[in-house]
């Protein structure tokens, strides 16, 4: 079974190849296999709605399987924002150190007790015929830190720190951090909806 994934990151498709590994005869290919470039704009208001939309889109231009995915942060405090704008929370091409920066304004008076938040990811496969295949998601609890620590990952990992650690996700070996990462727990609800199409 081909899957195209929907990045052009060397490094995800690792993450999907490592994730999903538990699927025999899966066969991942970033989007650099195209010969025609896709942008999706991602308007919807769910992480489930975009991941939907980039796979349905980017599946019909190429012909083949696709898996689309897409993540972001929720503060409880902050009426579950950024939520699907936490890319570009401080506005358009905003740099991660920049969105980070906001994030601490906004919640600068508010108390550990409630800066509560998670990071959540909905992956979605969608054949190139439209039909959608499988569909998974996941979360990971925690609560938002007071200033930037650590400098693994990316996004609003060094700020962000998990319910039961008390290093932040940028601190984390990779190793930790995929076992417990938002995208490992959808990863895994995946694995035995990919395993029944494939012997279905």
């Amino acid at each position: 079974m081909r899957i195209l994934v929907a990045t052009m990151n060397a490094g995800k498709l690792r993450e999907y190849k490592r994730l999903l590994a538990k699927v025999p005869g899966l066969e991942l290919a970033t989007m650099d296999t195209l010969s025609e470039k896709v942008d999706v704009v991602e308007d919807r208001d769910t992480f489930a709605g975009n991941a939907r939309k980039k796979a349905t889109e980017i599946a019909a231009v190429a012909g083949v399987t696709c898996l689309a995915d897409d993540s972001g942060l929720e503060v409880d405090a902050l009426g579950g924002r950024p939520g699907v704008h936490s890319a570009r929370y401080a506005g358009e091409g905003a740099t991660d150190a920049r969105n980070n920066e906001k994030l601490l304004e906004e919640l600068r008076e508010v108390p550990e007790a409630d800066r509560k938040a998670r990071f959540r990811c909905a992956i979605v496969v969608v054949a190139a015929d439209g039909r959608e295949l499988a569909a998974a998601d996941g979360a990971c609890d925690g609560q938002i830190g007071y200033e930037p620590r650590g400098t693994h990952g990316f996004g609003y990992d060094p700020l962000f720190i998990p319910d039961g650690y008390t290093e932040t996700m940028a601190e984390l070996d990779p190793e930790t951090k995929n076992e417990i990462s938002h995208r490992a727990e959808a990863a895994a609800k995946l694995v035995p909806l990919l395993r029944e199409l494939r012997n279905p």
